[in-house]
């Protein structure tokens, strides 16, 4: 770590650092655990012009200050520099801990706006999220969410303008599988188990939300993308908020669209052949 940063975090922190060790992650910039010789420990994510690191540090006292989900003290954010409260994960996602995300998680859903997107634009690893407040709720994810996110695939060189088409003609056929939602729910956004911090039994904190207003059942889905929660966080969710029938067989697949687009713009490769496959299930 250059010594200029070093320097401003101990002003900022007001304790000097004893030792830095590189953290895993670190989709935007290097993420490192900062130990201070007043015995607490930080998180410093370091960035460049334009990294997302300011607007991830609103999204997280966004979410402070709006939900009961654990989440990191922000002590400073820009997009130099965020820094932050570390917080312990290094227990395992057990039962105890699936029924309390559930909890964490329906209260989430339960945090209602008059509009779907947000405030201001927000990040999904890194890459721009617009957010435009918007009445209809297929209308924002097929134009903002679907073509947006395929669309930075083609520019990338990583989506195919073909897939593109096929994208784009699905998009205007949402409403043969969804309906609007009641309401407008808050979500975290980015809810794969790295971002889930869980120990002894218990979730300790959600790091680098991605969070807007949306039809909670996208945050469902991609809880089942990469396995992040299981039956028990299901069950216990659904104590809370009912889960409408289709989900699993049909709608969890189509709003997964968004996160493999996310990953194909990132990523590319295998991704693409999982985009193609959920086109496929739907006809397109």
């Amino acid at each position: 770590m250059q010594d200029h940063l070093r320097k401003t975090i101990e002003k900022i922190a007001g304790a000097g650092i004893t030792s830095i060790r590189t953290l895993s992650g670190g989709c935007v910039g290097d993420v490192c655990k900062v130990n201070l010789n007043n015995r607490e420990s930080l998180v410093a994510k370091v960035g460049d012009t334009g990294s997302g690191l300011a607007i991830e540090g609103l999204m997280l006292q966004y979410l402070a200050d709006h939900s009961e989900l654990p989440v990191p003290a922000v002590l400073h954010s820009d997009d130099g520099l965020l820094l932050m409260t570390f917080i312990d994960g290094a227990g395992q996602m057990n039962t105890n801990a699936e029924i309390h995300a559930a909890d964490l998680v329906a209260s989430l859903h339960g945090v209602s706006a008059k509009s779907y997107g947000f405030d201001f634009d927000t990040v999904i690893g890194g890459l721009h999220q617009p957010n435009p407040q918007t009445g209809n709720w297929l209308e924002f994810f097929a134009a903002h969410r679907l073509i947006e996110m395929a669309s930075q695939g083609v520019i990338a060189g990583r989506l195919p303008g073909e897939m593109m088409k096929r994208i784009e003609a699905f998009a205007g056929k949402l409403d043969r599988w969804l309906v609007e939602p009641a309401r407008p729910s808050l979500i975290h956004g980015d809810m794969w188990g790295g971002n889930v911090l869980a120990a002894n039994g218990a979730i300790t904190g959600f790091i680098d939300p991605a969070i807007y207003f949306a039809d909670p059942e996208i945050e469902l889905a991609f809880t089942t993308l990469f396995s992040t929660f299981g039956d028990a966080f299901f069950s216990r969710y659904k104590e809370h908020r009912p889960i409408a029938p289709g989900f699993f067989e049909e709608r969890r697949d189509l709003y997964n669209l968004y996160p493999l687009l996310v990953h194909v713009r990132l990523f590319g490769g295998s991704y693409v052949g999982s985009v193609d496959g959920i086109l496929r299930k739907f006809g397109f």
